[in-house]
């Protein structure tokens, strides 16, 4: 969509400067590619030199629209993209049941079994997405002092879930997704006007953290740790303000990752393990961004 004519500037809009250059006389010319406007050639903006430009495009065009819906503070949430709701993971592992009656003897029909399994007992934590998304935003809708809004990687699964109880709690929430290989699409649940999708993995992460208010973790792999990892980092080196780190499965995580061995091992301060909370539930996790946001606040304001 261009940007609408603004009545009060003398120079002509850059859109107004594509339907201009539409309307030349066709000639060898202006069929040449480098008689098209720079902004308007997209075979240029791709080219590797003109990365910088891309990097700057994915800051600003978030940035920009956030801005217009007057997005200033989120609770971003992460999760395992394989962890569906608990009806869906009862039907996979029925399925890896049957095929793997069908081959007795296959060690990775088996394996299959188990991990269906571990899935199924970990399914609980889409409904607890599900619930915190929707306290948190029946809260901030139902006070003028509370501007927070859910925001996801905009998957499936955890993602999914949080996205979902902001949705049927009446409000909005984000989703910033990234081009991968393989498909993927935004889950169904996202604001439309606040679903995004990124190039760069860099650009992504800092668009979850420039608003953030707290951070939540699910169980889940590599992409749920490499978010929790940089952020923690981040607080720990404080290169960001410190926000509420807030796990959700104490026995996943503390065999995921062995904590006391880290700081045995002298790898990381005692202090460290401070920079987060383990919970169990919705209502924990809320409890304690809650307190924090509105101690903050608080602060700001005095």
């Amino acid at each position: 969509m261009f940007q609408k004519k603004d009545p009060t500037k003398c120079f002509p809009s850059a859109s107004d400067s594509i339907i201009h250059a539409a309307r030349c006389i066709v000639s060898p010319q202006t069929k040449s590619e480098s008689y098209k406007l720079a902004f308007d050639d997209p075979q240029f903006l791709l080219r590797d030199e003109l990365r910088g430009v891309r990097l700057q495009l994915e800051i600003m065009k978030p940035e920009l629209i956030q801005q217009e819906h007057r997005v200033n503070s989120t609770v971003v949430i992460f999760g395992g993209t394989r962890i569906p709701h608990p009806e869906t993971a009862a039907k996979l592992l029925q399925e890896e049941e049957m095929r793997a009656n069908r081959e007795p003897l296959s060690e990775t029909a088996a394996l299959r079994v188990r991990c269906a399994k571990s899935v199924l007992a970990k399914s609980h934590f889409y409904e607890e997405a599900r619930e915190l998304a929707r306290l948190i935003t029946e809260s901030c809708l139902s006070s003028d002092d509370c501007d927070l809004v859910v925001s996801t990687g905009g998957g499936p699964g955890i993602m999914e879930a949080a996205n979902r109880g902001a949705y049927e709690a009446g409000g909005k929430s984000i989703g910033l997704n990234i081009v991968l290989p393989h498909e993927q699409a935004p889950n169904q649940y996202i604001t439309p006007e606040l679903c995004f999708q990124f190039h760069y993995f860099a650009m992504r992460k800092m668009h979850f953290l420039m608003r953030a208010r707290a951070l939540v973790a699910f169980p889940g792999g590599f992409g749920t740790m490499d978010e929790l990892f940089e952020t923690l980092t981040l607080i720990q080196t404080r290169k960001i303000k410190a926000l509420p780190v807030i796990l959700f499965g104490e026995e996943f995580w503390n065999k995921a990752i062995d904590f006391d061995f880290l700081v045995h091992e002298g790898v990381i301060a005692p202090q460290d393990k401070n920079l987060f909370y383990m919970v169990e539930n919705a209502q924990q996790a809320w409890e304690i961004i809650r307190a924090i946001y509105y101690e903050t606040k608080n602060e700001v304001q005095s």
